[in-house]
């Protein structure tokens, strides 16, 4: 019996074997088909198309040179790159004589002829992939010819030009390498610019969020902004498992721990919560999250400024960070440089060529500074020695307005200097752009395509420099925004009065607040802080304001009525009519608002108001204050948008820079004529009452002694 039995088990136990490794090859082939249908997002060919310019630009005279940057991403491997130009040339240009040369990071690889056309044209030209790098420099070099005299020749005149539209681009076809787990490769990968042009990359918080994980995503999401290159493209804040995030496949997840989605609390240990915030990755199929979390709201506001600094995630190769309150998260990478910025690299720049040639250099100021009395370039450079020195010039201009120009001398050929006062009421702006020209003179008729050693040059020396004196800007106008909420290059204690319940609309119109602070905010160190509800007097009193939403939903904008440029009709539901727009009541509820006050509780303090009758329509007031290309092109302190994208700019202030009253002897001091006028005319008033006093003494004692 027992031998049957045996036997019996011994004859059903491989089958169950069997069906078991069966079973075990089957769910292998399952996982291998998931995986299979996973790969493709990151093995699969793809394609990314990088403009290379924003304006058209128009290059003029015989000589042509023009220069530009693109990137390409690191976790990409690139099978074609291409360089994909549209330009035109002049119509008296020789086709058959002139030439332009590409060069990518220095080589010269590729020249061409323009076509037989008067119009615009294109030209496509494969960049050899052994040449790109990370961050690479793109130049156009080349010759106009015109006809004269039936020959071609060199003319140096504003007929011979090309220029280069900013349809021009860099095209690239690639296999896309997955991330691993290392929060730097999580990184470089949520932030590249396909993820982000694709729609690929979210930040979520919980569906109610709370005022410091609202913070903490205010400070990720600036962080991912400032180091954008995408220029209308955003990365949304929206709660998890919303529509707006459905899709994306990188998303970072900031929420208390207790308030995380319950598909991660799990894959956070709470021996490591006990320890500090934790910042981890957690990868699932062909989703790609990382996980923001705390116990405490200081803590996790901690963990979103680590995320928010590009050096501490760039450096963090492992999958998790513990961080906790000692942790060192402020970035120090960006410096002020004490108002000195250098123009070349310390390579230096070299030029070569007879006629026009040019060097560009890029400077960014801190936000909330603008160009005072003080400001130079000085400029270091060496030049080649067989030049007409009648003829040959160096200028220096300053976002295309020339400041300075002198000419060459070949006494200091090889150790010449120039120093040249900027302007103090040249508007700068942050941005400068410093354009170092040489006009590069043969002597007698020489020609520039003589032998190399007859070729003019000029070396642009690296202790080149734009020494920049600066003042705080302070105009409370939309021409100053978003500097007014900044200061040294931070968030000059923001305070947000947010919607208590939020929807879709209030969550869209806090992205497109965030993106622009976040662009020119380059330090993740300052204060945001969230309220939802009206802050009391004295915090009003010390941050710079951003109200949204609708005033039945935020009632701190209801409270600033009084204040508004556009006022709320009685329903609130809409705008009435004022001084600048005459608003039909149908209107006034299609119509949103950005509006830029002075602080009710501090003058120096600024009030931004984004709202409108309905979310949707306050959302509208924010879509030109989201990009730079959007709020440049408005002046005033008050913009309008309706649900047909019409478009207003309105100035309602008279004093766009209030302070504090000046004392009766600071104002007599400015007015020095006024002083003069009443010191004359107090020391006439002593004279006249000393004599009068003597008079009196003089006659009233004469008087007494005739009684």
């Amino acid at each position: 019996m027992n031998k049957f039995s045996t036997n019996k088990r011994a004859g059903t136990r491989p089958s169950a074997f069997n069906n078991a490794v069966r079973a075990g090859l089957a769910a292998l082939a399952v996982l291998c088909g998931l995986a299979f249908w996973a790969m493709p997002a990151q093995a699969a060919d793809l394609t990314y198309t990088q403009p290379i310019q924003n304006t058209t630009q128009s290059l003029t005279g015989d000589g042509i040179s023009s220069d530009t940057y693109f990137v390409k991403a690191g976790y990409w491997d690139v099978h074609l790159a291409r360089f994909v130009l549209h330009y035109q040339v002049s119509q008296l240009a020789d086709r058959r004589s002139s030439d332009i040369t590409v060069l990518l990071n220095g080589v010269k690889f590729a020249s061409f002829r323009p076509g037989d056309s008067t119009g615009l044209q294109t030209q496509t030209i494969t960049l050899p992939l052994r040449l790109l790098q990370g961050s690479n420099h793109l130049q156009l070099q080349g010759q106009v010819l015109n006809m004269v005299g039936g020959t071609a020749q060199r003319v140096q005149t504003p007929a011979n030009w090309l220029t280069i539209y900013p349809e021009s681009n860099v095209q690239f076809t690639y296999a896309l390498r997955a991330p691993d787990r290392s929060l730097r490769s999580f990184y470089i990968h949520y932030s590249g610019l396909d993820t982000i042009s694709n729609g690929l990359s979210g930040i979520a918080v919980p569906n109610a969020p709370r005022n410091a994980e609202l913070s903490a995503a205010t400070y990720a999401l600036a962080g991912y902004s400032r180091v954008m290159t995408n220029e209308q493209d955003q990365i949304p804040i929206a709660p998890a498992g919303s529509a707006t995030l459905k899709n994306r496949a990188y998303q970072v997840v900031i929420a208390r721990a207790d308030r995380l989605p319950a598909d991660l609390r799990w894959t956070v240990a709470a021996a490591d919560l006990a320890r500090g915030a934790v910042i981890q990755t957690v990868y699932a199929a062909d989703r790609y999250t990382l996980v923001v979390t705390a116990k405490t709201d200081a803590l996790l506001v901690k963990a979103a400024r680590f995320v928010a600094n590009q050096e501490l995630m760039n450096e963090t190769r492992a999958a998790k960070k513990i961080v906790t309150a000692a942790t060192r998260t402020f970035s120090s990478s960006l410096q002020d440089n004490n108002g000195h910025y250098l123009l070349a690299s310390p390579a230096g720049t070299q030029l070569t060529g007879a006629g026009h040639q040019s060097a560009a250099y890029f400077v960014t100021l801190p936000m909330d500074q603008t160009n005072a009395a003080g400001s130079q370039v000085r400029l270091h450079f060496r030049h080649a020695q067989n030049l007409d020195y009648a003829r040959s010039l160096v200028t220096v201009a300053i976002n295309d307005t020339p400041i300075g120009s002198r000419h060459l001398r070949q006494t200091d050929a090889n150790d010449a200097s120039l120093t040249l006062t900027v302007p103090p009421k040249l508007t700068v702006r942050n941005a400068i752009t410093v354009r170092v020209t040489f006009d590069l003179a043969l002597a007698g008729n020489a020609s520039s395509g003589a032998d190399n050693d007859q070729t003019p040059w000029a070396f642009i020396d690296p202790q080149s420099e734009l020494f920049v004196r600066t003042k705080p800007v302070t105009t409370q106008l939309f021409t100053n925004y978003p500097s007014l909420f900044l200061k040294n290059d931070q968030f000059d204690a923001i305070g947000i009065v947010r919607p208590a319940t939020m929807t879709a609309s209030d969550f869209a119109t806090l992205t497109n607040i965030v993106n622009l602070l976040g662009n020119f905010a380059k330090r993740n160190t300052g204060s945001v802080t969230y309220y939802s509800k009206t802050p009391d007097a004295s915090v009003r009193a010390q941050h710079n304001l951003i109200a949204f939403g609708t005033p039945r939903a935020n009632r701190y904008i209801a409270a600033l009525q009084p204040h508004l440029y556009f006022q709320f009709d009685r329903a609130q539901q809409g705008f009435i009519s004022n001084e600048k727009l005459s608003i039909e009541s149908g209107y006034g509820r299609r119509l949103g608002t950005a509006q830029l006050l002075t602080n009710p509780d501090n003058a120096q303090r600024v009030v931004l108001v984004v709202t409108g009758g309905t979310p949707a329509t306050a959302y509208l007031g924010s879509t030109q204050i989201n990009f730079q290309q959007n709020i440049v092109n408005h002046s005033g302190d008050l913009i309008a948008v309706d649900s047909d994208n019409q478009v207003y700019n309105y100035r309602f202030k008279k004093d766009v820079t209030p302070g504090t009253k000046p004392s009766p002897v600071h104002e007599l001091i400015k007015r020095s004529s006024l002083v003069i006028f009443l010191g004359v005319a107090g020391v006439i008033f002593v004279v006249l009452a000393v004599t009068l006093i003597l008079l009196l003494r003089k006659y009233g004692k004469k008087g007494g002694d005739a009684a």
